[in-house]
């Protein structure tokens, strides 16, 4: 026979999962968000003034290579620390950190001091914005969380137009130290926010969590490399030189060496069935493609423009505007509409194909081009990453237990993050070699001086548009033919993405935030399918081979036998220990036993429909643990 579980307990609204100060809650994360992606931008336009106070111009791209590489390491590292011992404490950790590194910088007296600055906010602005975003996954249902995960693509948008404006402002005014100093009270209000209003229960004390240590170093030693790789090669070294080769040959070392480390650890800092979940996979592939090509595209056009539309660095920030804003736009529509709807697997589909076409337009644009016409495309290439980038982390999110969110919201961010580094380096190495080989064919013939002795370091926008028209129109058309046709090689990126998540399994978005976990390893995390109509999770067979399962028991818990596999009121199991399932548990029906380390018996329904687990004892068995 099969029990039901009862209609209202199934009706239940998924308000009652959201806490009383949701709104509140909300605004403090927005402020994190804010504080983390102000701060990736906000120093473009005083990064000129204060390597000048400071006297460092030879280390200045230290002051931005410091933020990403200790930002990118800390990412995993974030969302595993907080997925074993809690949200609340490592958050708030992160917004010290952060804070810590923003009076020192504020206070800075050299360009040592400056770069120290740097990678303490690193290391705190890691973890606000993977924080940020596994905060809303634990307190907001996945059904509701899209609307929630839009607004926060929105502040990334604003972020990337406010930051370089306010910047520029603060450098002309007060000076640029308080580029450091708007922090500190930005982040005295997240940290009142969160201490405030993110409210958790407490969760299970578990003696045999431990921190892989050993991964976390791999894993730093070989982004380091990669990072440095990208970074260094073709600017400061050549490509194939010694120090560019040795570089390459850490990060492969150190990559295998990690994957070697964190399939034998306990708890790893990034575990491998992760990517034994194909949604997790395929999004994380997807993003890697996104971040190369939206930073490859992001980073070089207020150059583009500042150097071909002759303006300033704030007026070039102004003409991006259109593109933000067309993030900002679909970002909250789509999230809206995924809301409502709980589809959500159109909107990165589409956003795979507009960021492409997107990409095609702004190959086109030629000098002689309208500033409007410019300004229509960037618009269209943003519509494509707001359709796309946030909804890709709901998507992760979805395929994971509350247990593991962290853990897989860091990790995904992580590639992503790589992949917008990588972006950053490939178009930017592409941009200078095509550049200065345009600039010694167009440049006309200066008597006393070579045409390959052209430094295009030597422009800058004001020197160029001073000059003489037989020599301003070559250079604007070379950066124009240096920049633009890079965009062409990008669109295969678009379309790898697109083909991509066409495979994505489009599972229900969950209802109700699973927080009652059995204490177990995480290899429960290698997915969940929400049941129908309620979206309580039910856990998919951990991998062979890989840790035992931690399994969500949900408040109902609904038994399915045919006739003669027992009753469900402690009737014994079958001769070969195993229950015949019968039809698939009812809407709102929570499932999965807890299956002993290293045991055969898996959490949910075989393949083969046979089932596995002990004895319920009666229609609505307790929860193993409740958080």
């Amino acid at each position: 026979m099969t029990t039901t579980a009862s209609p209202r307990a199934a009706a239940r609204p998924a308000a009652e999962e959201k806490p009383p100060h949701i709104g509140l809650l909300f605004a403090g994360l927005m402020v994190v968000m804010l504080l983390a992606s102000l701060d990736q931008t906000i120093l473009s336009t005083a990064l000129p003034t204060i390597v000048g106070d400071l006297g460092g111009v030879d280390h200045m791209s230290w002051v931005i290579t410091g933020y990403i590489l200790a930002s990118t390491v800390m990412m995993p590292v974030y969302g595993r620390i907080s997925d074993l011992f809690g949200r609340k404490p490592v958050l708030l950790s992160a917004i010290v950190l952060f804070i810590a590194g923003s009076v020192i910088g504020a206070a800075a007296g050299s360009m040592s001091w400056l770069i120290a600055a740097r990678v303490v906010q690193g290391l705190g602005g890691g973890g606000l914005m993977i924080l940020a975003q596994a905060s809303i996954a634990d307190v907001v249902p996945a059904r509701e969380r899209g609307k929630y995960m839009g607004f926060m693509g929105a502040v990334f948008a604003v972020s990337s137009v406010a930051g370089p404006l306010l910047g520029g402002w603060l450098t002309e005014g007060p000076g640029w130290r308080w580029a450091f100093s708007i922090n500190i009270p930005l982040g005295i209000l997240a940290i009142a926010a969160v201490a405030a209003f993110l409210r958790l229960p407490k969760r299970p004390r578990d003696t045999g969590n431990r921190i892989d240590f050993t991964g976390m170093a791999l894993l730093a030693a070989a982004t380091t490399s990669l990072i440095l790789v990208c970074t260094w090669g073709g600017s400061q070294y050549d490509w194939n030189s010694p120090q560019i080769l040795w570089l390459c040959v850490a990060a492969v070392a150190g990559a295998a060496a990690f994957i070697v480390v964190e399939s034998r650890a306990a708890d790893p800092v990034i575990p491998l069935y992760l990517f034994k979940d194909r949604n997790f996979t395929l999004t994380t592939l997807a993003g890697l493609a996104v971040g190369v090509a939206m930073f490859g595209a992001i980073g070089y056009m207020p150059t583009y423009i500042q150097m071909v539309k002759g303006v300033d660095a704030t007026e070039a920030g102004l003409l991006m505007t259109p593109m933000m804003a067309s993030v900002l736009i679909t970002s909250i529509a789509s999230g809206q509409i995924v809301s409502r709807t709980g589809r959500y697997k159109l909107f990165p589909l589409a956003g795979m194909v507009v960021m492409g076409v997107g990409l095609w337009l702004m190959s086109s644009l030629e000098v002689a081009d309208p500033t409007w016409l410019m300004c229509l495309y960037l618009a269209v290439f943003g519509a494509g990453i707001g359709l796309s980038m946030q909804i890709l982390v709901l998507i992760v999110q979805n395929s994971f237990s509350h247990r593991i969110v962290g853990t897989a919201t860091a990790s995904s961010n992580f590639f992503r993050q790589v992949g917008a580094t990588v972006g950053s380096a490939v178009v930017g190495s592409l941009f200078v070699s095509r550049l200065k080989d345009l600039l010694s064919e167009n440049m006309p013939a200066v008597p006393g001086r070579a045409t390959d002795a052209v430094d295009p370091n030597s422009f800058t926008p004001e020197s160029v548009q001073s000059l003489p028209d037989a020599f301003r129109d070559p250079i604007i058309q070379s950066y124009n033919d240096a920049l633009l046709p890079i965009f062409l090689y990008m669109i295969p990126l678009a379309v790898l993405a697109l083909l991509v998540l066409a495979f994505v399994v489009e599972k229900p978005l969950a209802t109700r935030v699973d927080r009652d976990t059995v204490p177990a390893d995480d290899a429960a995390a290698t997915g969940r399918t929400p049941a129908a109509g309620h979206g309580a999770a039910a856990k998919n067979n951990a991998p062979d081979g890989d840790e035992e399962p931690a399994v969500t028991t949900g408040r109902l818990a609904v038994t399915t036998a045919t006739a003669g596999a027992g009753h469900h009121n402690g009737a014994s199991p079958l001769a070969d220990g195993t229950r015949s399932a019968g039809p698939a548990p009812s809407a709102g029906a929570h499932a999965g036993d807890h299956a002993p380390s290293g045991g055969a018996h898996a959490a949910t329904a075989a393949p083969s429909g046979e089932r596995t687990g002990r004895k319920r004892r009666g229609r609505h068995a307790a929860p193993r643990h409740r958080a």
